[in-house]
């Protein structure tokens, strides 16, 4: 059989951490051209995942001409996500594209319809639904062991780490700042695990707080307050349509110990669940309350053979298998254009003051 043939749009961060490191893991997929609008960082990628054929492109569209390449992979800021990956599909490709889905709900919108009306496949980077603890409480939920899942909360709380580098820190190219960044994985788990994706109303607000701190202790350096144009914090409540409560909470610069990431607290009528210290799900059984600790294979998920890998290699080689065999992708599109209308109408909410009803 014949390998996927995947170009990669954008050689950045997010494409050096996760895609074509794991990409380069799976057997039946091969890397054969590059595209940057930095044409050096394309040319790096080629040398060390490329073969020596392997294409080196400054526009995309110049790439989208080659018929030989049949995956995308979209790996660029988010105000560029939808024009890409509409002229991917356009071209016959299927597309994978770094989470959020677009920069706008609009935007995600039109990608969803182009994918139908193409019948090319197409899925959003949610890479932490393929975690080892995500996925056996997923399988828990979808269970009925948890019940009726009627309240959750979304984590996505960093003390001090704001990313300093790129475009983070602007809003024109990003469209915000950790509500969009990491809140949106932790609200793509939250409505995963309740399989619940109608969301009634929201009210949130978003802060640009400590962002005006000069010299700030951070992780990954001192921000400049100047080009800090997004948000530094944002919560929100979400009612859905069946009565559930989502509470997200969302920072990258925040004045609390309380620190977690694209985790999931979920209570339900039969017992609840929390990724804080681990897996824990707790119940009440014979009238005594418990706590079940769930152990987790060190370092990755059980697949294929037994083999641990992580959850980023996981995601690339169930997203070509699911190309393969003509599958249905995990992360489908409907489920992510979901999360970017609820974190549209969280940063919509606080503009305006009032709850944001969906239709």
């Amino acid at each position: 059989m014949s390998k996927i043939r995947i170009g990669i749009i954008g050689c950045g961060g997010i494409a050096n951490g996760k895609h074509m490191p794991s990409l380069a893991k799976v057997h039946e997929a091969e890397m054969v051209a590059f595209c940057d609008i930095i044409v050096e960082k394309a040319e790096d990628a080629k040398r060390r995942y490329g073969s020596h054929e392997a294409a080196v492109y400054s526009n995309y569209h110049d790439m989208l001409r080659d018929p030989s390449i049949g995956v995308i992979h979209v790996c660029t800021p988010n105000d560029s996500h939808a024009e890409i990956t509409i002229a991917a599909l356009e071209a016959g490709k299927h597309v994978l594209c770094e989470k959020p889905m677009a920069k706008t709900a609009h935007d995600a919108r039109r990608m969803l319809e182009v994918a139908k009306n193409t019948g090319k496949k197409l899925s959003i980077g949610y890479n932490n639904r393929f975690r080892a603890d995500s996925r056996y409480l997923k399988d828990a939920c979808a269970a009925g062991e948890l019940g009726e899942i009627y309240f959750a909360k979304a984590h996505a709380i960093r003390r001090r780490a704001v990313p300093t580098w790129g475009v983070f820190l602007d809003e024109e190219k990003q469209g915000g700042g950790p509500l969009i960044d990491i809140g949106t994985h932790a609200l793509d788990l939250a409505l995963w695990m309740m399989d619940n994706y109608k969301p009634k109303v929201v009210l949130g607000r978003a802060y640009h707080k400590l962002a005006q701190t000069e010299n700030a202790a951070n992780a990954f350096g001192s921000w400049d307050p100047k080009q800090f144009t997004v948000e530094d914090s944002a919560f929100a409540m979400i009612t859905m349509e069946n009565g559930a409560s989502i509470v997200l909470e969302s920072s990258w610069a925040l004045n609390t110990l309380e620190v977690d990431e694209a985790k999931v607290t979920l209570c339900g009528t039969k017992a609840g669940a929390d990724m804080k210290k681990g897996l824990r799900i707790n119940g009440e059984k014979n009238s005594r309350l418990y706590v079940n600790e769930i152990e987790m294979n060190a370092g990755g998920v059980a697949f294929y053979d037994g083999a641990s890998e992580h959850p980023e290699e996981l995601e690339m080689r169930t997203w070509i298998d699911a190309i393969i065999h003509d599958k249905e992708v995990l992360v489908t599109p409907e489920q992510a254009l979901v999360v970017s209308e609820i974190l549209e109408a969280v940063y919509e909410s606080s503009r305006t003051g009032k709850a944001i009803y969906f239709d």
